[in-house]
């Protein structure tokens, strides 16, 4: 017998979800039965996530830039427009390198990775929270992508690291303010992940970075998929 689909009749938001870890949640939330908004500045990439998925014909690909609150909010009204059903999970995984040292970089490349991983993350949970307060969603999960970086920081990544440790500071205040609405907001700080972004970083930088890692590899979107699985379902409904 089938086992029992822990996030049938859900509607999920993935930003970011056009490649890398974004894809891999995707597929994640829609292997226990949720249907997914692939979300993505990229449209062609979600929409290469969106054909691969297993369920329900209700996923659907959607172009967003997060970083401009004008086409977050058009997002969400062509989600309100789309489905019957609110959004009641939304994992922000839309995020972008500028690398730099230092004394070397721009102010448009910091205001950039600002602008997206941090400025977009706000955009779309706000949005998204809005939504699910006004619907009475029973048992909203928010999950952003941070990472391992906010917290040790990484040399040629102040503006990246800047703007995962905010990620960070955001989630835990948001969790204060919506756990009065049951709406769950947790953050995860991956480890240096198998993704397109991560393959853009200099070979030199990625060896040194291998050779501070136990494991001693990479880790695979899918793994990290499975973590967000975890805080979006209800076996994580005391986790905040």
């Amino acid at each position: 017998m089938a086992g029992i689909q822990q996030l049938a009749g859900r509607l999920a938001l993935v930003t970011g979800g056009g490649s890398g870890i974004g894809r891999a949640v995707c597929k994640a939330l829609s292997n226990e039965g949720a249907r997914v908004i692939a979300a993505d500045k990229n449209k062609e990439g979600a929409a290469t996530t969106v054909r691969d998925l297993p369920g329900s014909h209700e996923h659907r690909a959607v172009e967003v830039d997060v970083g401009n609150s004008e086409s977050v909010s058009s997002l969400f009204a062509e989600i309100k427009k789309s489905y019957s059903a609110p959004v009641s999970i939304v994992v922000n995984c839309a995020g972008i390198l500028r690398d730099s040292f230092l004394m070397d970089m721009t102010e448009d490349a910091f205001d950039d990775v600002m602008k997206v991983n941090l400025k977009g993350t706000y955009l779309v949970t706000q949005a998204a929270a809005r939504e699910m307060v006004a619907s009475g969603v029973p048992n909203g999960a928010i999950v952003n992508i941070s990472s391992i970086v906010g917290k040790t920081g990484n040399m040629g990544q102040c503006n990246y690291a800047a703007s995962k440790a905010g990620v960070v500071g955001f989630t835990k205040t948001v969790a204060l303010e919506l756990a009065r609405h049951n709406i769950r907001c947790n953050a995860i700080m991956p480890g240096f992940i198998e993704t397109p972004m991560v393959a853009s970083v200099p070979e030199k930088v990625l060896a040194k970075i291998m050779g501070r890692i136990p494991m001693g590899r990479f880790g695979k979107p899918e793994e990290l998929a499975n973590t967000v699985l975890f805080l979006c379902s209800p076996a994580s409904s005391y986790v905040t």
